[in-house]
């Protein structure tokens, strides 16, 4: 059965033949304007109303709701139709809010840091699985706007573009976001990048490196064996170059692997000539990777350093570490457990590619047309504290912020 979020606006009008044509618009606004579920759009009769509550039901079922920071900070996990696990975080700012999304219902992409990718890789997520998300963040965010979306939680979206360009399109085309407040992240898929680079539309673009050196990334990030740097570098050139829009490289600190003189002089080679602002991510430790992430002082002299470099470098603050808020935690735990090890949103991750997972994150909808008085029918297949890190107020910043909203 198809969800509110799945269906296009054609097959919305499918949905509801039988009404005068004014209702598309008004049942569209609704859920993309307004973001309301069917049952508080009054301008609509009481029966369509009661119908489009049994015609598209949300993807996303409550499972766990947690908070942090006061309340600024909000983990959901959600349940979705065949018993997968994903996570939505929101985090909320004096006059705004971001959104961490997922893509994917785990990851495949094998990086060793990852808590998604510990718990493997199970399938793509729909077009409207994804752009639930961030309605439900909209409705949550009240009074507040909803500024800024990431999708940077659980999965590689690069790897499920085909779901993931929809969605994108639908935020900026219907609900309102501004493109320029959208980030992508990727660990190097670079066919995604040069697709995204073609597309038209100046989302930005976040990089997760880790490392500047093959042999390095090899190991830290596996998709680097069949894209290394140098075809990496290319790619991000590109959408530099075709886009016009700052790019950003992610490196999370790790002690003794990745937060050396030589690591920060390889990565100002790389970062300089792209112009690209680097993110500073101190590591907590995720069960299963047995490393700890880098002092605060040792952080703060890896910032310094690239800054004398020539690099435009800053440390995220992390948020919501006593609620599992890095991607893939909570899920892990089966929404269970206790507060623990920290982490970080962007995480992509480890495990097995599924046999099926393809065809069931299809999004594509088929439609079928019935006689008068019958509902038409639908298939769809389918952290550590900011003050300790950074010793400079001037060099705090929070995810979705100047580092990736330029």
């Amino acid at each position: 059965m198809p969800t509110a979020y799945d269906v296009d606006r054609e097959q919305l009008a499918v949905l509801l033949s039988g009404e005068p044509a004014y209702r598309v618009q008004q049942v569209w606004d609704g859920l993309y304007r307004r973001v309301v579920w069917p049952e508080a759009m009054t301008e609509l009769p009481a029966r369509l109303r009661a119908d489009l509550g049994e015609w598209l039901p949300a993807a996303l079922q409550p499972s766990v709701e947690r908070s942090a920071d006061g309340g600024d900070t909000v983990k959901w996990l959600w349940g979705l139709h065949d018993g997968a696990l994903i996570e939505t975080v929101l985090m909320r700012y004096p006059d705004r809010a971001t959104v961490c999304v997922s893509t994917q219902a785990g990851c495949a992409m094998a990086c060793q840091f990852c808590a998604t990718g510990q718990g493997g890789f199970r399938r793509h997520l729909s077009v409207g699985e994804i752009v639930e998300q961030v309605a439900r963040a909209v409705a949550a965010a009240r009074p507040r706007r909803l500024s800024n979306v990431v999708l940077m939680g659980m999965g590689e979206p690069l790897a499920n573009f085909d779901r993931v360009w929809p969605a994108v399109l639908r935020l900026v085309r219907d609900m309102g976001i501004s493109a320029r407040h959208v980030t992508v992240s990727t660990v190097g898929v670079v066919p995604g990048i040069r697709r995204l680079a073609g597309t038209g539309v100046p989302v930005n673009l976040a990089v997760s490196l880790h490392a500047a050196n093959d042999e390095r990334r090899d190991q830290l990030v596996p998709i680097n064996r069949r894209y290394p740097l140098n075809t990496l570098v290319d790619a991000c050139a590109e959408y530099v170059h075709r886009t016009s829009r700052r790019l950003s490289f992610e490196w999370a600190l790790i002690a003794d692997v990745n937060d050396g003189a030589a690591d920060a002089v390889e990565l100002a080679a790389i970062a300089r000539p792209l112009g690209a602002h680097v993110n500073l991510i101190p590591l907590n430790p995720t069960p299963g990777y047995p490393v700890r992430g880098s002092q605060p002082d040792v952080v703060r002299g890896f910032r310094d350093r690239l800054l004398r470099l020539g690099v435009n470098a800053t440390i995220r603050s992390t948020r919501g570490v006593e609620i599992d808020a890095a991607c893939g935690q909570l899920a892990a735990r089966g929404g269970s457990g206790t507060a623990g090890a920290g982490g970080r949103y962007e995480n992509t991750g480890a495990g097995g590619e599924s046999g099926d997972a393809d065809a069931a994150g299809r999004h594509g909808a088929a439609v079928t047309r019935r006689g008068p008085g019958t509902r038409p029918s639908l298939s769809v297949s389918a952290a550590l504290p900011v003050a300790a890190i950074t010793g400079n107020p001037q060099q705090e910043h929070r995810l979705g912020e100047q580092d990736l909203v330029p």
